[in-house]
């Protein structure tokens, strides 16, 4: 069973009415960054590459092809008994980009963050807190033996 936006919006601080959909929350875009450097992933061995943040011009990022780490603005809090799934707004389909998002846990909380593919040959402009996203929770049929308290838990607070 999948929460509505308007029960969704208990569990986001600071949102606007504009962001509530009918079965989700629209994210906002806070800010982009360029990876500068190659990242690892092995089996108990993680490397996260470093990163660049872009600045805006005039609250605009003008963005060309490849590929982005993009923080979202909007805080999250994933409820005990549910679980996030983090989607691309289709109007940023429309426009050639695509946003990836892994599985938000149950427990998690944070400003989190998804990988930005910008495919479009002309690539694309974004203004800051954009609405570029849209996350749903769904319920789980039990609450979990134990919530999330990885690494990326409280991130960007």
């Amino acid at each position: 069973m999948a929460y509505n936006g308007k029960e969704m919006s208990n569990y986001i601080k600071g949102i606007n009415e504009s962001q509530i959909q009918p079965a989700g929350v629209d994210l906002r875009l806070d800010k982009v960054f360029k990876f500068i450097e190659e990242g690892y992933l092995g089996e108990g061995k993680r490397v996260l590459p470093n990163t660049e943040e872009i600045a805006p011009i005039d609250n605009l990022y003008d963005l060309s092809k490849g590929a982005y780490k993009i923080r979202f603005f909007d805080i999250v809090e994933i409820p005990k008994e549910a679980i996030g799934i983090c989607f691309p707004r289709s109007s940023l389909l429309r426009m050639g980009a695509n946003l990836s998002c892994a599985l938000w846990d149950p427990g998690y909380s944070g400003r989190g963050e998804a990988l930005l593919n910008v495919l479009n040959d002309k690539g694309i402009k974004i203004e800051k807190y954009a609405r570029i996203a849209q996350i749903i929770f769904i319920k789980l049929k039990d609450i979990p033996d134990k919530l999330y308290n990885g690494i990326y838990n409280n991130e960007n607070l």
